[in-house]
């Protein structure tokens, strides 16, 4: 059991950093999505004259802000289940059923860094998106046309960092599972505006 809470002392950490630098992404990426949408809405029934680009931008900051804030979702119970049974049940076979969920999760998130990778290195990645440029000097004279695969590797990225907060959460599991739940290592609480 030592050796698993020395994991738990070593991933816990890096998980609560990675997690809130990718808060703070994932609430930009919300802000320029909904300023890309406003835009649009603006342009398309103010103006009478819709923009190429807003739609697919806003499209690109939801992938990113999905895949950045899933993985505290995960951390902090906050996907939606079905906890019927998991109310029926008391002691080590709640600890086991959950282990149990836990492990088909990181199965299906093993199988899912794979589609991310190959969306990100295959084929499709190799395109371009059709309406995203980003200049490519200050007099904005020239323009770089954004690759797919930078919105495919939120897929990539999400899928990591869900695979990270999966192990942790399962590792937790055992310990309480062996009645050793005292022992674990203070998880910090997610506040969001002022409560937790």
């Amino acid at each position: 059991m030592t050796a698993v809470l020395s994991v738990l002392n070593i991933l816990r950490p890096l998980n609560t950093g990675l997690l809130a630098v990718g808060r703070w992404v994932g609430v930009f990426a919300i802000g320029l999505m909904v300023l890309a949408i406003l835009i649009q809405v603006f342009f398309r029934y103010v103006l009478g004259s819709a923009l190429p680009w807003p739609d697919e931008a806003a499209r690109f900051c939801m992938l990113w802000m999905t895949g950045l804030m899933a993985p505290t979702a995960l951390r902090s119970g906050g996907f939606v289940a079905i906890d019927v049974v998991d109310s029926l049940l008391r002691g080590w076979l709640f600890h086991l059923l959950q282990l149990l969920l836990l492990m088909i999760g990181l199965t299906v998130l093993i199988v899912g860094i794979q589609i991310g990778y190959k969306e990100v290195t295959g084929l499709g990645g190799r395109f371009a998106t059709a309406s995203l440029y980003l200049p490519t000097s200050l007099g904005f004279d020239s323009w770089f046309r954004v690759p797919r695969s930078w919105m495919m590797l939120s897929l990539l990225v999400g899928i990591g960092l869900l695979i990270l907060v999966d192990i942790e959460l399962i590792l937790e599991r055992i310990v309480r599972l062996f009645g050793q739940g005292d022992r674990l290592p203070e998880r910090p609480g997610l506040t969001i505006g002022g409560a937790e």
